[in-house]
């Protein structure tokens, strides 16, 4: 499998978790919505490593290969990498409570978000998957 591949299979992965995180949403699983929206704009920002040839890293904030990466898009994406390295910077730190709470205030996830707080998070995956989804297309800004 060559990177097109790849980076078309993670984004299609990416647009199955935004489903799922829309439906969460409409469930009132806030923490389940905001999980599922970190993982797809984590899941889209490696397929955008992978269309420019990056090996993405195994870890889950992608933020700083993005980074070190300007350069290596077409200008329209470059524009955006600042704003795309702070949300994954942002769902990575919810990736860990939004499963399994606040151990130190023994809070559980349900607990921890509002429904504003979810359609953020759902709103930023939506817009990070969408861009990516331009680039793979090749399209332009």
């Amino acid at each position: 499998m060559n990177n097109v591949e790849m980076a078309a299979s993670y984004l299609e992965e990416a647009l199955r978790r935004v489903r799922v995180a829309e439906w969460s949403l409409s469930e009132g699983a806030y923490a389940y919505c905001i999980r599922q929206s970190q993982e797809a704009v984590e899941l889209a920002l490696k397929a955008a490593l992978r269309m420019v040839g990056v090996e993405p890293p195994k870890w889950h904030d992608v933020g700083p290969v993005l980074l070190e990466s300007r350069g290596r898009f077409p200008k329209w994406f470059d524009e955006k990498i600042d704003e795309l390295a702070s949300t994954s910077r942002w769902l990575r730190r919810e990736r860990e409570p939004s499963m399994y709470g606040d151990e130190e205030s023994g809070l559980p996830p349900q607990r921890l978000y509002t429904k504003t707080y979810a359609e953020r998070a759902l709103n930023e995956a939506r817009n990070t998957v969408e861009f990516v989804r331009r680039l793979i297309r090749g399209g332009t800004g």
